[in-house]
């Protein structure tokens, strides 16, 4: 026996519900599957209260969870997740709704001093002395009954991110960037960053053809695979493969033996029902205005002195996110470098909390106020003036609380084994 609460029954999950209404914050975390559906399928709730950490079965038969959809939404209630993308769009799926308000440890860590896309794993053994076993992290959730090893390792997933979040929180007051973070659950909360219309699966595919006829038929026949998939729960490529509909978007078959020579195109497929609706969505694109066709974004000529500039910014965002202990990752790609270098005025380097760690500092830069240059083996940023001369100052590093001297295994099991 585990000592784990597994709860199966919906009177059970109600009076659990009940007493985390009043509570400050729960922990969250699912475990789920979709490597044969389109739609993830939840297959166990972990949460993570004040008094006792629970797991929650959302197969058991007859099990209403709404009460627990009703607590994700409380808005006195905060949950907290780490990397909770995935699991903020499962519940999002199920339920129409974001949970909110909502605190992400991965996010929260990466302002912190841990790096880019920090791990769970490294999280508890660094702020709750916790090992945890990532062993069964591809194990298979849908199947019962669930093992004792299962269990504990998904309460663990919940029970050590109390600790994380406490520790956490209180180094965002203390190094003042708990703005910041949300900054970043504005986004993480938006209904709008979980929505993807079929018309837009089109842009997730990698294209050269340029050409709006080929663009309208291919946004066409991706949002008819998008849609079948849903309606199917498979995933995509079980309906027709990505390649397939860049070769029917570039040859716009109008009749089946035509759909049928197209390469992973089979002659059963063209002549079923899944080849007509291909022609009918091909046929579709066609008759459409060239006004409403879809275009690429506008490839811009880079300026010469372009890639200079990209190195020296690369340079400086290192160099900064080292002396504060951010995440380079977190504040800006390459890809968005590379939109602050050429002009964007909606570059996410010159709003917020990036503009203030970095994006004043850069746009100093590419005005010449600063300058780079290496000093006792060390880079260092020269301002040319009193204002740049604030933006160059060193800020304060984030600092990452240390383990309690005199710990031992020992003792960090016996408070594992109490979370």
């Amino acid at each position: 026996m585990t000592g784990v609460t597994v709860i199966t029954e919906s009177a059970l999950l109600a009076e659990y519900c009940s007493g985390w209404q009043d509570a400050e914050y729960v922990t969250v975390d699912t475990e789920f599957m979709r490597e044969k559906t389109y739609w993830p399928i939840l297959c166990l709730i972990q949460v993570g209260g004040p008094d006792e950490s629970v797991v929650i079965d959302p197969l058991a038969e007859g099990i209403d969870l709404q009460p627990l959809y009703d607590l994700l939404i409380n808005p006195n209630v905060l949950k907290v997740f780490h990397a909770a993308r995935q699991d903020v769009e499962l519940f999002h799926h199920l339920t129409g709704h974001v949970p909110a308000p909502l605190f992400d440890t991965q996010l929260a860590a990466m302002v912190c001093g841990f790096g880019d896309s920090v791990g769970y794993e490294k999280l508890a053994a660094r702020l709750a002395n916790a090992q945890i076993d990532k062993t069964l992290r591809f194990t298979d959730w849908a199947r019962r009954p669930l093992t004792d090893r299962q269990i504990l390792y998904a309460v663990a997933d919940v029970s050590h991110l109390r600790p994380i979040y406490d520790k956490l929180c209180a180094q965002l007051e203390d190094n003042g960037r708990r703005a910041w973070i949300d900054e970043e659950m504005k986004i993480l909360t938006s209904p709008a960053t979980y929505e993807n219309p079929p018309e837009e699966a089109w842009r997730r595919i990698k294209v050269r053809n340029g050409k709006p006829r080929y663009l309208a038929i291919l946004r066409e026949v991706c949002a008819w695979r998008e849609k079948e998939a849903q309606r199917r729960d498979v995933p995509r490529n079980r309906i027709v493969r990505e390649e397939a509909l860049t070769e029917i978007a570039a040859h716009a078959p109008s009749t089946v033996d035509e759909l049928a020579r197209v390469r992973a195109i089979s002659q059963k497929l063209a002549e079923g029902s899944m080849g007509t609706a291909i022609l009918k969505a091909v046929a579709h694109a066609l008759t459409l205005d060239r006004n409403c066709y879809p275009t690429l974004p506008e490839r811009m000529e880079k300026p010469v002195g372009l890639a200079p500039l990209m190195d020296l910014l690369k340079v400086m965002l290192k160099l900064r996110c080292e002396q504060t202990g951010v995440a380079q990752k977190l504040v800006a790609t390459i890809g968005g470098l590379e939109r602050f270098a050429t002009g964007d005025q909606d570059s996410p380097l010159l709003s917020g909390w990036r503009r203030e760690l970095f994006g004043d500092l850069a746009l100093a830069l590419t005005e010449g106020r600063v300058a780079l240059t290496v000093l006792n083996d060390q880079i260092c940023i020269i301002p040319q003036d009193e204002e740049a001369a604030k933006l160059a100052a060193p800020p304060r590093r984030a600092k990452r609380p240390r383990r309690r001297a005199g710990r031992n295994k020992q003792a960090a099991a016996e408070e594992s084994s109490t979370n």
